[in-house]
């Protein structure tokens, strides 16, 4: 009898356990943290005197990359080309990922690709055009860096 009870005791005790282990697994801690995202910040210069300034921030988001453009000095508007370029602002080089076009100064892009895989791929810039219309036009740029 007394063998039962510890037996018992025990299957109890394994029981209890994994319902616990299983009930932490659907309800994580609310104060677990998620992973912090890799940002990278990409200063856009004007070119051409076009007054058109901003950012390009690069965030690491699972296996892909945000790209988040936001220019001030953008005319009214217009849809803006932009595109990650082989090379840098001082040299350009072809496209190699284009971004959502900009209007009134603001696009996001999402990547099907890591930053990690960008950062092997460097030297690029970040180029934004006058219009659709006039894209030979370079009106801000900035070098994407590590």
């Amino acid at each position: 009898m007394k063998q039962q009870t510890i037996v018992i005791s025990g299957v109890v005790v394994l029981i209890l356990g994994a319902a616990w282990y299983g009930i932490a697994q659907l309800y994580p801690s609310q104060n677990a943290q998620a992973p912090e995202a890799r940002t990278v910040v990409v200063t856009l210069e004007q070119q051409n005197n076009s007054g058109e300034t901003g950012t390009a921030t690069l965030t690491a988001v699972g296996g892909k990359t945000q790209v988040e453009l936001r220019l001030t000095g953008a005319p009214a508007g217009i849809v803006q080309p932009a595109h990650i370029h082989t090379g840098t602002c001082a040299s350009i080089g072809g496209v190699v990922y284009p971004l959502v076009f900009p209007v009134d100064g603001v696009s996001v892009t999402t990547l099907d690709i890591s930053l990690d895989t960008i950062f092997t791929e460097l030297p690029m810039a970040i180029n934004v055009h006058k219009s659709a219309q006039e894209a030979g036009i370079y009106y801000a740029c900035g070098d994407i860096a590590k």
